[in-house]
């Protein structure tokens, strides 16, 4: 049952003021609006918490984990109904991210029971050294200890309460505050509820997770600057990311920030595979293009192509596949309206074509196509900001010259796709040095939404992809992030971590 309330450090609180949910469709409901004083209560809770959380074994962690993934499984048909209700989002596609939401807890218990992501280290003593004796020097991954989490708008499951950075850091050994997003806050406390019972479940600290729900503005600076978070992780616009990343590092003791904050995933489209199969990369493309209404990160925008009879064919595939999908239901009101001003945004630049153009309004969206030749597109950076949501542009470069000065004028991304046949390994080779400066992720002849939680990911990317290039937020490695190394000289063995002696 919803109570609409905060989870704070193991007590459901209400606040004085409420907000209301703006469902895609049934009834709104009405939840505590969170303040900085839940904010300061949940991470005086965190703090407390840690002393207790992070020396658990790395068995204990597991199970906890394997617990929350099994009480989320358990509300999973309540999880469905207030996620469809409160995102728009089909069922299929919300037990698919629940699926995935446990995959990763589990993924995550098998990986630190490993063990391997510790980092160990050790160089022994050597007394007998000249001209001076070695200390006996070893090393572990510790730690950093309470962590912010913000909920994303268009993961109420996978990116959000108990997503990527929540379950990352709880296996790492961090309390963990989130941030609900207002999109799905039903669909928030429900998930909230499971990790409380998993947390009585093993006489854990309360405050090892809290949830604070709505707010305002002044909720997530309150959160990003309390001095007892020590690190955050965001998935959100640019503009929001980068101010909350500002604030960190204001702060007198500055801390890490892990944002995703957004990309075009541009895709290359080389001259034989264009050739050969260019109406089937159009197909895939627009599939991939309007795959939950554009809504993903991941979401490849732009299409880079040598003009020629072969790219006006693809374009015209591509326009083809796009005007077969019906309108879809975007996430929010404000989604929908900034997806409406970012189309206008692009169809006002000099030399962009309208390709394919719809109507679609209120939280509707259907899909748009544009192009651009490759001179258009150089120097006018407005073209290369993200558009949330199914729009797509083609850019026609004259040779695979151009093709490559296009590639450089990037800026970061999560993902680059080579489209390419046997005879274009050399102009493939040609790009890979650039792609690899540009991106987190190099996908060929495939379609970057959809992402694996494997061992080898890496969703992250150069600014403004994510806010630092050396992590990832899907993916055992996302762990990492809420590590710190720490070396021990000459202690004795009952001071070390259990994992060093």
């Amino acid at each position: 049952m919803l109570t609409g309330k905060h989870l704070i450090a193991g007590i459901w609180t209400l606040g004085e003021a409420t907000f209301k949910s703006s469902p895609a469709s049934g009834e709104a409901m009405e939840f505590s609006v969170g303040t900085p004083a839940h904010v300061n209560a949940a991470a005086k809770g965190a703090e407390a918490a840690f002393s207790s959380y992070s020396v658990l074994t790395r068995e204990e962690r597991a199970v906890f984990l394997e617990r929350i993934s099994d009480e989320i499984e358990a509300r999973g048909a309540e999880i469905t109904a207030i996620g469809t209700s409160e995102s728009g989002l089909p069922a299929a596609r919300l037990e698919g991210e629940r699926g995935r939401t446990t995959a990763q807890l589990r993924l995550f218990a098998s990986h630190i029971r490993k063990g391997d992501y510790l980092d160990r280290r050790q160089d022994d003593a050597l007394p007998d050294r000249k001209p001076a004796p070695r200390q006996d020097i070893r090393m572990i991954e510790r730690p950093i200890g309470p962590v912010a989490v913000f909920g994303a708008s268009n993961f109420p499951l996978a990116f959000s309460t108990a997503g990527g950075d929540t379950a990352s850091a709880l296996a790492a050994g961090c309390p963990v505050v989130v941030k609900g997003h207002s999109a799905h806050p039903g669909t928030g406390e429900i998930v909230a509820q499971a990790i409380d019972a998993a947390i009585k479940a093993h006489g854990l600290h309360p405050g090892v997770f809290s949830l604070v729900q709505g707010g305002k503005r002044d909720v997530g600076e309150a959160l990003v600057q309390h001095p007892l978070i020590k690190a955050v992780g965001f998935t959100g616009s640019l503009a929001g990311g980068r101010a909350l990343f500002d604030l960190c590092a204001r702060r007198p003791e500055p801390i890490p920030f892990f944002g995703e904050l957004g990309s075009v995933n541009p895709m290359f489209l080389l001259p034989n595979a264009v050739a050969a199969r260019g109406a089937a990369i159009a197909a895939g493309w627009a599939g991939s293009l309007t795959m939950g209404a554009g809504q993903f990160c991941t979401n490849p925008g732009i299409a880079v192509v040598i003009e020629g009879a072969e790219a006006t064919a693809f374009v015209e595939a591509a326009r083809a596949a796009l005007a077969q999908v019906p309108n879809q239901t975007m996430l929010t009101d404000g989604i929908a309206s900034a997806y409406r001003q970012g189309e206008a945004r692009v169809a006002a630049q000099t030399g962009v074509r309208a390709v394919l153009t719809s109507v679609c309004d209120l939280r509707q969206a259907a899909p748009y196509l544009f192009e651009v030749s490759g001179d258009d597109w150089q120097g006018n950076h407005v073209l290369s900001e993200e558009v949330f949501g199914p729009l797509g542009l083609v850019i026609t470069v004259k040779n695979a010259a151009q093709m490559l000065e296009i590639a450089r004028s990037f800026d970061g991304q999560l993902t680059a796709t080579l489209h390419l046949d046997e005879g274009d390994i050399a102009l493939g080779q040609s790009l890979m040095p650039i792609l690899e400066r540009k991106a987190g992720r190099i996908l060929a002849n495939g379609f970057p939404t959809g992402v694996e939680v494997v061992d080898a990911q890496v969703h992250g990317g150069p600014y403004p992809a994510s806010t630092n290039f050396g992590a990832t937020s899907v993916g055992t490695l996302s762990i990492r992030r809420w590590l710190r190394p720490v070396a021990y000289q000459n202690l004795p063995e009952a001071l070390l971590p259990v994992d060093l002696r």
